[in-house]
């Protein structure tokens, strides 16, 4: 049965609509604390709600906090970020990485989540960090087996062993390893154009759906996502390019347009080649 329940959950986060999904990181606030579009959760999250996106992602906190905005005609599916990573602090703490648990499957699963996601880090340059990476994630894929929820895994290469955090070779290697440690789905980088993400699409045996960067202007994140498509991803994951848009619900129209491949709609923007980004900061 729990296999059932993976497939009836994947089915809300994947299968919502005919075009890929999009799916809204709005965890950032953990980390970072109040930025600029995070600053009213709830009305955010209805936002997205009105908008149809297929998913958002929040801290057990703010699940609770928005719950009434995920009480929706049109509510997108809830996926629960279960762990916290010192990466984003790592300066602060003298580059040391450590992730620490927020909590657990069965407790995302009481709050009505979809699916959980967590961190999964390699190339830090620290076997004793990686091997506790691997132990976590393995024991949170058998407990999501047991319960029938599904579990996404945001693969990052980054760290001391880590000379280009975006290339295809480590895009491969972290996403296969989370692939076989029993994730459902994958939440990666972009690698910066669609021909090497394709390669990375095609050789991972599980959906990867892909980030959408570092805030950027509206035309260049549009014409990521339409790098996103023509790879072969599953979908996108977005964050401070959707709630920090000038305009949001006219970019997740636009957005939803190109995942759909509808052309005529997501006309307006313009195109500005497929040059390699650099993802050194993309949550």
């Amino acid at each position: 049965m729990s296999d059932c329940g993976k497939k009836i959950h994947l089915n809300r986060i994947l299968g919502r609509h005919s075009r890929k999904p999009l799916l809204v990181a709005f965890d950032h606030a953990l980390p970072l604390g109040p930025i600029p579009g995070t600053i009213n959760p709830a009305s955010q999250v209805a936002r997205f709600a009105d908008a149809g996106v297929d998913g958002v992602l929040l801290t057990p906190g703010m699940a609770r906090h928005c719950a009434d905005s995920l009480v929706h005609p049109n509510a997108p599916s809830l996926i629960m970020r279960l762990d916290w990573s010192s990466l984003w602090t790592s300066l602060g703490m003298e580059g040391k990485l450590r992730s620490e648990a927020l909590a657990t499957p069965e407790q995302a699963l009481i709050n009505g989540a979809d699916a959980v996601l967590t961190y999964l880090m390699v190339g830090t340059g620290d076997v004793d960090f990686e091997a506790r990476e691997i132990a976590r994630n393995a024991e949170i894929a058998r407990e999501c087996e047991r319960l029938g929820i599904p579990m996404i895994v945001e693969s990052l290469a980054r760290g001391k062993a880590t000379t280009n955090p975006t290339s295809t070779d480590a895009l491969k290697l972290h996403t296969r390893i989370a692939a076989e440690l029993g994730a459902d789905l994958i939440k990666t980088e972009y690698s910066g154009d669609p021909a090497s993400m394709a390669e990375v699409v095609q050789t991972c045996p599980i959906p990867i759906l892909v980030l959408g960067g570092p805030r950027t202007t509206t035309d260049d994140s549009l014409q990521t996502l339409k790098d996103i498509v023509q790879s072969g991803a599953a979908g996108a994951f977005f964050g401070r390019n959707v709630f920090q848009a000038p305009d949001l619900a006219a970019f997740l129209l636009r957005a939803c347009a190109i995942l759909g491949e509808d052309l005529k709609l997501a006309q307006g923007f313009s195109g500005h080649g497929h040059g390699r980004r650099d993802g050194s900061n993309s949550k």
